[in-house]
């Protein structure tokens, strides 16, 4: 067999009739030149059997690969390897796949058709097809293990993935570890507080107190009565918990097992997005219009599947006119708008997950002064090629054991006496009445692993038609929290916040904070959830007096205004950004178009640099580094990738965080530029003798701010000198911050280069960076300035004419890595462009390149 049939076998045909079981009715499948499907049916049932056909054709080996990894499977394709046996590990302790199969018989009848009827139209595609024929991953990893056929897909198959989501969108989760993880070498909760600043009072929150007035969401504390600790004396209670967390630090091992799954929609700064919607009284065409660039993980290819829905007579028996941006393994759309609504999402960052520290003996776990049982279960492991792995799982009453997951657990987490408070004195943990006392271990609790009707809420909003129709679809989304823009052809604009929200108790004398922010002693039953916010509850506003509604992952409303959503949010420099461009059309009553919305989107300013640098110009250093930082003065803040003065300020800051913090951090924890860093320096700007500007690593003298600066600006000018060349007017910001697509799991380090080569896409250079409202954002903690995550598609909804609107992908809509339409959107993503986005019935015919029929069986 040549390499060229190897290649070429898994491509499918896009213009080929086929006779498929289980059709009522023959469906048509029309597709333009970027390969992006419009499907035509008669009966709903058949629409989602084409759309599980055509997600098959272009892209099921990312669902099989998808499949294994949320049921804890993927030693079972890939092999021997650590990480995916670290990360089957731990997602079986959570049990998302178990959790799907209870979450499948709650669905609404219709939903569970349609999930049916898309299995059904994956497996169509699937049949008579030897894994070869389905991609050239498969006929990668047969070189090691034999992959002799593929299961069949099913309608737990999809619901799993709504838990991959639900885990990559939840963001308080990093920044409780963090809080806990850094009391082993900052030691006083107060002194890390300081690096998790209150909200900017100058930044946007999404809607404000007035603009609830009609109730909803504004009364609500998310907090029952104040409740005494259940636990002990607080005092003994605070010295547990406090030590509890710095001994061992069992936070870092939680970490590292957290760690371990594999990146699916993206983790880390940047995980949010953009989406805002105007008025027609600010736009040049009279209606809406909508924006939305949700910020992921960046990989070949892109996690949007790109589709348009059509039912051929709208209908109660086939309702559905729907077009956007899905995924593969899941039926229906997830963004976009039908005949008469649009929707957005970004991520809510409501706190949705808390950890508890708790104190284990054995099997038993410590709970208000009594030993209660720990509940255990034993999940084994098939790896391809070897033995399997068994692990024993065990769940408090808050949830699993997530510091089991990680190896090292059980050794790293100091311990108790057997039933006291006090911590395990340093140096004492082998001797022989350390063997007898509790390790501490940590439990998570998260909304996602209570089985839910978030699969309902997708084809409730695929057929809305209007703002009470999306309510009522958020009223099912639980998992993941989102905030929802929402706009109509009638005029309306609007804002819901779904999800399921923990409600918490107001412990008095609290050792530990009780609002979710740390990890929270598990032994006392005050700290535990008391229930979930009532859906009426949550803040939503319907077509606000300025017309605007942003939202960019900050606070719903005002800090103290809805405590129950959570402290850890975005820092609203993107929303400050946005916000600004939409006022200064307004006030030169200039119209917004959809290129205005895209160039918005497109925006590179650095709000944060505006804070920073005139510090920075003010500091005294040597002249070969006066020479770079000469490119600070007149800066108009702005980070195209030809920027000299974007690529010297993102050295200098990333030079800065590293000689301020990292010395007085633990590993692992160390700076990474995210917004939230930023917010902590603006604060410590104003205090040039904080003890952070302090190098602790200099025993001998004090540093302050100047000091710190200067070395920054010192480090970066001699960073970029030997990387980028001794001229600083030559340097480019695109030089240093590059986007490198890969492809799970054969495109990351470890493969052969020339396989790496055919699954990944050439780096690329491209502007934008962290904070900003083009969020391209990099990580300062690692090497490089590599982007980490970004607007991983952006479209723009124009509400007079949806023909109007536009989208553009960061890859392609094809999975196969010699498919055209493998990365055929990325050159224009990378240029901010977008491309025409057909939906009428004639403006798809326009487009149309390739038309195949799926054909009903007919009798006889």
């Amino acid at each position: 067999m040549t390499i060229a049939t190897v290649v070429r076998s898994p491509l499918p045909s896009y213009t080929d009739d086929v006779t498929v079981p289980g059709l009522a009715k023959d469906v048509t499948i029309k597709r333009d030149e970027l390969g992006i499907p419009q499907i035509y049916a008669e009966h709903s049932d058949d629409l989602f059997y084409a759309q599980g056909f055509v997600h098959a054709q272009d892209r099921f080996f990312e669902m099989d690969y998808r499949r294994h990894v949320t049921a804890g499977r993927l030693s079972e394709l890939v092999g021997e390897n650590p990480d995916a046996l670290a990360a089957d590990k731990l997602i079986r302790t959570l049990g998302w796949r178990r959790v799907a199969e209870k979450e499948l018989p709650l669905l609404d009848k219709s939903t569970r058709e349609y999930l049916q009827a898309y299995a059904d139209g994956v497996n169509a595609y699937l049949a008579g097809k030897s894994p070869r024929q389905l991609g050239l991953a498969y006929t990668v990893l047969g070189m090691n293990n034999e992959i002799d056929s593929v299961a069949r897909w099913s309608p737990v198959d999809s619901l799993a993935w709504l838990k991959a989501m639900a885990w990559d969108l939840k963001t308080n989760f990093n920044d409780e570890l963090d809080r806990a993880g850094m009391l082993s070498t900052v030691k006083e909760p107060e002194t890390v507080d300081s690096l998790f600043p209150a909200y900017p009072e100058d930044h946007p929150t999404i809607v404000t107190a007035k603009e609830l007035a009609a109730g909803r969401g504004e009364s609500v504390k998310g907090t029952v009565e104040e409740s005494a600790s259940a636990g002990g004396a607080a005092e003994a209670d605070s010295h547990a918990w406090v030590e509890g967390l710095r001994a061992g630090n069992p936070a870092g091992a939680a970490h590292k097992a957290l760690n371990a799954v594999p990146n699916l929609l993206g983790t880390g700064d940047g995980i949010g997005s953009n989406s805002w919607v105007v008025s027609g009284e600010l736009t040049a065409t009279g209606k809406p219009m909508l924006a939305n660039d949700p910020h992921l993980g960046l990989a070949a290819p892109n996690i949007w599947y790109q589709a348009g829905l059509h039912c051929k007579s709208v209908g109660e028996a086939c309702p559905f006119d729907v077009a956007g941006f899905g995924f593969s393994g899941l039926p229906g759309i997830f963004i976009g708008h039908n005949q008469k609504v649009g929707w957005g999402f970004t991520n809510l960052g409501a706190d949705v997950t808390d950890f508890y520290l708790e104190e284990v003996d054995g099997d038993t776990y410590r709970r208000d002064g009594e030993d209660v049982p720990l509940e255990t279960r034993t999940e084994e492991i098939r790896i391809a090629g070897a033995p399997s792995v068994k692990i024993e799982v065990r769940s408090t009453v808050h949830g699993p054991l997530i510091s089991d997951a990680y190896d090292d657990a059980k050794t790293a987490s100091r311990s108790v006496p057997n039933g006291q408070k006090d911590a395990a004195p340093a140096g004492e943990d082998d001797d022989e009445e350390a063997q007898q006392r509790r390790p501490y271990a940590l439990s998570l609790s998260w909304t996602a692993l209570t089985p839910g009707r978030t699969a309902d809420a997708i084809f409730l909003l695929n057929t809305a038609e209007n703002f009470d129709d999306v309510r009522e679809a958020a009223r099912s989304f639980e998992v993941p929290g989102q905030n929802i823009v929402f706009a109509d052809t009638a005029g309306h604009i609007g804002y819901q916040t779904p999800g399921k929200i923990p409600v918490r108790n107001n412990v008095s004398d609290a050792p530990a904070p009780s609002d979710g922010s740390w990890p929270m002693p598990g032994w006392d039953s005050s700290y535990d959830w008391q229930g979930f916010v009532d859906f009426d509850e949550l803040p939503s506003v319907l077509d606000p007096r300025d017309g605007v509604i942003v939202t960019a992952n900050q606070p719903v409303i005002e800090p103290g205004a809805a405590e129950f959503l959570g402290a850890d949010f975005d820092y609203g420099f993107r929303a400050k950004a946005i916000q600004q461009q939409i006022s200064a059309a307004k006030k030169s009553g200039r119209k917004l178009t959809a290129a205005d919305m895209n160039a918005i989107q497109n925006s590179s300013t650095n709000e944060f640099a505006k804070k920073l640098v005139p510090y920075l110009e003010d500091v005294y250093v040597d002249e070969f580094t006066r020479e770079a930082v000469d490119l600070l003065r007149g800066w108009d803040y702005t980070q195209p990738a030809d920027s000299a003065p974007a690529a010297y300020f993102n050295a200098v800051w990333k030079n800065l965080q590293r000689v301020t913090f990292d010395a007085d951090l633990p590993e692992g924890m160390s700076a990474d530029g995210s917004d939230r860093w930023m917010a902590a320096v603006m604060k410590l700007l104003d205090d040039p003798d904080n003890k952070w500007w302090d190098d602790s690593r200099t025993q001998n003298s004090v540093e302050n701010r100047d000091l710190m600066l200067a070395e920054a600006l010192t480090s970066a000018r001699s960073e970029l000198t030997a990387s980028l060349g001794k001229n600083p007017e030559h340097w480019e910001w695109g030089m240093l911050h590059q986007l490198r697509l890969e492809q799970s799991p054969l495109g990351g380090e470890g493969v052969p280069a020339l396989i790496r080569g055919a699954f990944n896409a050439k780096p690329v250079g491209i502007g934008g960076g962290t904070g900003l409202v083009n969020a391209t954002s990099w990580d300062a903690s690692k090497p490089g300035y590599d982007v980490e995550s970004g607007p991983s598609m952006r479209m723009v909804l124009d509400f007079g004419n949806f023909d109007r609107s536009t989208w553009v992908s960061v890859t392609g809509n094809s999975a196969h890595p010699f498919s055209p339409n493998y990365l055929d959107q990325l050159s224009a993503w990378a240029a901010g462009e977008t491309f025409p986005w057909p939906y009428s019935g004639k403006a798809v015919d326009n487009a149309t390149q390739d038309e195949m029929r799926l054909l009903a069986e007919r009798a006889g």
